[in-house]
């Protein structure tokens, strides 16, 4: 199994990011994605999180009205998070990942992960 996560990078506060993560070795229409980050010296925080099994999504209260999560299993099995209006409070090092079918709030049960993509906001 394999989630990559590509597209961090340094913005001005006010712009706008897409994080893309390719995933691999998983039935994908089968698993809920989700994307996670963790800030400097912060806890790990559940941005967003989509299921095709039940239709579902869910954002985080800190990212509501500017995150959008999407995903794409008809050429390629990715999911993406559409990133506007960042604040420098969303510099984190964002990972995507896994759980079978539906998303949870427990991120200690996320099937499997990928590698972190860096996100840095400047002031």
């Amino acid at each position: 199994v394999q989630l990559q996560a590509f597209g961090g990078g340094l913005v001005q506060a006010g712009g706008s990011l897409r994080l893309s993560c390719a995933v691999s070795g998983i039935t994908f229409d089968y698993y809920a994605m989700s994307w996670i980050r963790q800030g400097p010296g912060k806890e790990r925080e559940l941005v967003s999180c989509t299921s095709k099994s039940d239709g579902s999504t869910y954002y985080a209260d800190s990212v509501k009205g500017r995150f959008t999560i999407s995903s794409d299993s008809n050429t390629e099995n990715e999911v993406f998070l559409q990133m506007n209006s960042l604040k420098p409070e969303d510099t984190a090092v964002d990972y995507c990942s896994a759980n079978a079918f539906f998303w949870t709030l427990q991120i200690s049960e996320y099937d499997y992960w990928g590698l972190g993509t860096l996100v840095t906001v400047s002031s």
